[in-house]
This record gives structure tokens, sequence and C-alpha cells, in this order.
């Protein structure tokens, strides 16, 4: 349960970094930011597990969570900005 809650806060923070790098503007709020972020840690958390790369709570986690929230800030914006 602790972990679940973990990857929750870390998200959050993930979200803003994952905002601050991506390049380009984002006409999205902070909240749709914290859970693109949330969303983004969870996958990228747990499909590094998954696969044997990192193990729990290991830097590498963090990295990818970072990266998993970028690719679904971007992927997000774009289907938005489409739709406008």
């Amino acid at each position: 349960m602790g972990h679940i809650i973990g990857t929750l806060f870390v998200g959050l923070i993930v979200g803003w970094i994952a905002r601050f790098l991506l390049p380009g503007k984002q006409n999205i709020g902070l909240i749709m930011t914290s859970l693109l972020g949330v969303a983004g840690s969870f996958a990228a958390s747990y499909a590094g597990q998954f696969m044997g790369w990192y193990p729990a709570g290991a830097a590498a986690g963090w990295i990818a969570s970072v990266v998993g929230a970028i690719v679904l800030l971007f992927a997000y914006t774009r289907v938005v900005q489409s739709g406008d």
C-alpha cells in the first residue's frame, strides 16, 4: 500500500517536471498535468519492474517515470490540439 502512495506522490512531481521539460506550450491545467504525471509514473514504474530493468525504488524508476510522463503529455497535447 505504501508503494502505491509513494508512486502517486512521485507522479505528481514527475508531471510537473515533465511539463517543464517538454518543449512548446501546453494548454492544460495543473490538475491534468498531475494526472498525466501519475499515469506516466505508474506505467513506467510497473513496466520497468515487470521487465526486470530495475527494482522498486531505484533511481532508474524516477527517470523512467519522467520519460513516461513526457510521452503521455506529448500525446495528450497533440490529440487535444489537433481537435481545435
